[in-house]
């Protein structure tokens, strides 16, 4: 299960997939349990269907997992390195009983050099903890007390664990900065090897690495959700040769009369939207197969859609190289922390105008220092995580008020790491009249333009909207359903959406409106207002209708 090769833009040929059945023991202690009496199914986690639902780890208890590492001697070079995609929420790496890697944080890769503690046998045990939503930590919409818009929380190892070996000088890591103003793309290089060879369109170059080199490129083609090129490209340090991707692309604000709009490639481009969670029937955070991500992107492209709006998740990277060889443009959201939410903060301006200053920590559920200190260093890794992924064109840095804090400091800070995308900064509402976007939900009223005092020179978006709840009977995963407005069947919920478009997005097109942000793509548990049921089977529109009206916004 979800055994493809988990890095695409960085691709050897030294890969072990460790998915599979591991032992696991639950225990009330720290101390690495003598028996494993259970096996369960890594990437999923205890939680979910896969598993048989096995338990909800408590945030007093210990979840450890243990297997055998089987190393083929043909595959040992200089250094092995383990790689986790994810595993929530903190993780302590034994290889041989010997502590060699500690982890903080559950949405977020980690590798770890493993060579010196090898011998001729070896196990790999890891022990969990995850105190879901009853800390600081980031928990992204796990609720121990789910329901309605939360959902049920996860533990342990979620996505892929692989291993790979390397020569010392090895491509370490790459960076890409497509430049279409001056048709040329920057790349560096990290390795010990002090050259390379890269290969970019059957063209080869020598170059230095560690360092930004700029090479030019002739008639560059451009990525764009209707033609999503990818420049392929082959990188060969020392003995080690990998192959990688880029496109060229650029994101901006584009002013027009008085107006600001989202541009791509220097031409405004309008945004037509999916609020995407990410969460599956049986796998909850993970999907079955590699093949979900990309029927989930494809289905959305055949409804008129163009954007995605990954909702306080960050996904493995072949879900982004699917966006980006699909044509998806992704704006990604940072997932949220902080301690227990107070419902006025996150609730009442739904349907009130109320916007509070973000430096108010109680208020925002961030008293804690090192709480606020570690989410920084989250959304700095995310962006790093995700800096070379063409499709993403947005950062959203915090949702409705789910433990804001500082925007202003924060958005100065990423956008000097990364200056390529656009920000929103508050998407719903406690609005600091800062960054790229001002970002409205609206659910419950007829949207109006928002006047040109609160707009301050950015670009206006409707980030959420819509929520029509249609629950399909024997496609749900509880009985209650949830949503904003109830339909009685396929049929209204396709002339609600008409509805909706022809008299709130269109007229506002006219108005400045830059684009909107439909929820959403998926049932997700007691959540029944998706285009799609919880376990992908029902599409529940007519998909030629609903492309036709998103291809009448004009």
């Amino acid at each position: 299960m979800l055994d493809e090769y988990p890095r695409p833009q960085l691709v050897r040929e030294s890969y072990l997939c460790l998915n599979g059945i591991w032992e696991y023991q639950i225990s009330k202690s720290k101390d690495i349990p003598e028996d494993f009496t259970d096996t369960l199914i890594v990437p999923y986690s205890l939680e979910c269907k896969i598993n048989e639902e096995k338990h909800l780890l408590k945030p007093d208890e210990y979840l450890f997992y243990r297997r055998q590492l089987y190393i083929p001697e043909d595959f040992v070079k200089d250094k092995i390195l383990l790689h986790f995609t994810a595993v929530d929420q903190f993780a302590d790496i034994y290889i041989n009983n010997h502590l060699v890697y500690s982890h903080e944080g559950g949405f977020l890769p980690f590798v770890v050099d493993i060579t010196s503690y090898l011998e001729e046998v070896n196990t790999l045990i890891v022990r969990v903890r995850d105190l879901s939503d009853t800390s600081y930590l980031s928990r992204g919409k796990q609720k121990l007390n789910h329901g309605k818009i939360w959902y049920t929380p996860q533990s342990g190892i979620y996505l892929p664990v692989w291993m790979e070996s390397v020569n010392n000088e090895y491509v370490e890591d790459i960076h890409y900065l497509p430049d279409i103003d001056n048709s040329l793309i920057k790349i560096k290089i990290t390795s010990l090897s002090p050259q390379c060879k890269i290969t970019i369109d059957e063209k080869e170059y020598v170059i230095v690495t560690n360092e930004y080199v700029s090479i030019p490129l002739d008639n560059i083609h451009l990525w764009s959700p209707e033609d999503p090129y990818l420049y392929p490209v082959k990188i060969r340090c020392g003995q080690e040769e990998v192959t990688s991707y880029f496109a060229m692309r650029k994101f901006s604000k584009i002013k027009v009369g008085n107006k600001w709009y989202f541009g791509l490639n220097n031409q405004v481009y309008f945004l037509k939207g999916v609020l995407d969670q990410g969460y599956y029937l049986k796998g909850l955070l993970t999907p079955e197969k590699d093949e979900d991500y990309i029927n989930d992107i494809s289905l959305m492209k055949s409804l008129g859609f163009n954007a995605l709006r990954k909702h306080i998740k960050i996904e493995p990277l072949r879900y982004y190289y699917h966006a980006d060889r699909l044509g998806m443009i992704i704006i990604q959201d940072f997932v949220n922390g902080g301690s227990k939410y107070h419902f006025p903060i996150i609730a009442f301006p739904l349907i009130s105008d109320i916007h509070i200053k973000d430096n108010k920590y109680s208020l925002f559920s961030r008293k804690n220092k090192v709480g606020r200190e570690k989410a920084l260093q989250e959304y700095i890794e995310t962006l790093n995580y995700l800096k070379n992924v063409p499709c993403i064109g947005i950062w959203t840095i915090f949702n409705e008020g789910w433990g804001q804090f500082d925007s202003e400091s924060i958005y100065s800070k990423l956008i000097k790491i990364d200056n390529t995308r656009l920000y929103d900064h508050a998407s719903g509402w406690h609005d600091q009249g800062i960054s790229d976007f001002k970002s409205l939900h609206v659910y419950f009223k007829k949207f109006k333009m928002p006047k040109e005092n609160k707009i301050k020179d950015r670009i206006v978006i409707l980030s959420e909207c819509g929520g029509y709840n249609l629950p399909v009977a024997n496609h749900m995963a509880t009985e209650v359903s949830y949503g904003y407005k109830s339909m009685k069947d396929k049929t209204q919920l396709m002339e609600r959406y008409m509805r909706f478009i022809k008299e709130e997005i269109t007229p506002n097109v006219k108005k400045g409106l830059a684009g909107f942000i439909y929820t959403q793509l998926s049932d997700v548990e007691e959540e029944c207002n998706g285009f799609i049921s919880f376990d992908r089977e029902v599409v529940k529109v007519d998909i030629p209708f609903i492309k036709s009206i998103n291809d009448s916004i004009k």
